[in-house]
């Protein structure tokens, strides 16, 4: 089968975005085998992304639906990234003209704003501080957790986000323990479906860097949703103001959250090439 795709990036955060509703996609549980999306997701021997995004026809009331793979082939809820690629995409392709669009996810609506200098405003809904809602176990909801692997400990804020997110402070986001720490945290026992490690310098109260290791896909240039749960839990923790800019290594975010309602995320979203491949489909 021959697939078209347009890959794009969102501050470095890379996606290979198919147009579901144009071509024909098989659908037998995920879209796509899990072993020829990770042979689609390397960077040798295929097209190479941190996630894969389709366009769907909605099954409800909303524009489109939004599904998102990991560079592993597991399916995940949410990507603030993505999403703003997403928007640019459909946009793009002529699938719609509006700049309010909005969009089924595995973890309820979003609603994505394309702004008139073409930045992409997503309301990420509301942070789930409920250890079930998160998810994660625990004794109760708290503003840390201690996690214990081996003779290592850490001390960590945990939301949910549609995807599960844990963030640490640290001192400085260039020697952070990345590499060591994040392949231990996402696999924590507490997180039965794995989580997303945040490591965050708090600059000033506008102002954070951030670096985050990704489930299924280890650390990336940028995390719009682990952007948004690094502002939430410095906000909870006192240490940030409602409005926050986030410099994660592929550039900045804008992020703001007044205790109530969505959490707002913008930023740029790119378009790099279209091209087509050959997949197996079964």
């Amino acid at each position: 089968m021959n697939l078209r795709f347009t890959k794009m990036h969102g501050l470095g955060n890379d996606f290979m975005v198919i147009d579901g509703i144009n071509q024909p996609l098989p659908e037998n549980g995920l879209p796509f085998p899990a072993d020829e999306i990770r042979r689609l997701g390397s960077r040798h021997f295929g097209v190479g992304f941190d996630q894969m995004l389709i366009v769907q026809p909605a099954q409800g009331e909303a524009d489109f639906r939004y599904r998102i793979l990991n560079a592993d082939g597991s399916e995940v809820s949410q990507c603030g990234n993505g999403a703003r690629c997403f928007a640019r995409f459909v946009r793009e392709q002529g699938l719609t003209q509006k700049q309010d669009i909005v969009v089924e996810t595995a973890a309820g609506q979003m609603t994505l704003s394309v702004t008139d200098d073409e930045q992409v405003t997503v309301d990420m809904g509301a942070p789930r501080w409920a250890p079930d809602a998160i998810p994660m176990t625990a004794k109760g909801e708290a503003d840390s957790y201690f996690l214990v692997s081996g003779t290592q400990a850490w001390e960590v804020g945990a939301v949910g986000l549609g995807n599960p997110h844990c963030t640490l402070l640290v001192e400085n986001v260039d020697t952070a323990p990345v590499e060591s720490a994040g392949p231990l945290l996402e696999c924590h026992e507490q997180f039965p479906e794995r989580v997303n490690v945040g490591f965050m310098q708090v600059v000033s109260r506008e102002e954070i860097r951030l670096r985050v290791y990704e489930r299924g896909a280890g650390e990336t240039l940028a995390c719009g949703s682990g952007a948004c749960a690094a502002v939430v839990i410095g906000q909870r923790r006192g240490w940030l103001d409602n409005a926050v800019t986030v410099h994660l290594p592929g550039g900045s975010l804008h992020i703001e959250y007044h205790g109530e309602g969505g959490i707002r995320m913008t930023g740029p979203a790119s378009h790099v090439y279209d091209g087509s491949i050959d997949i197996k489909t079964d």
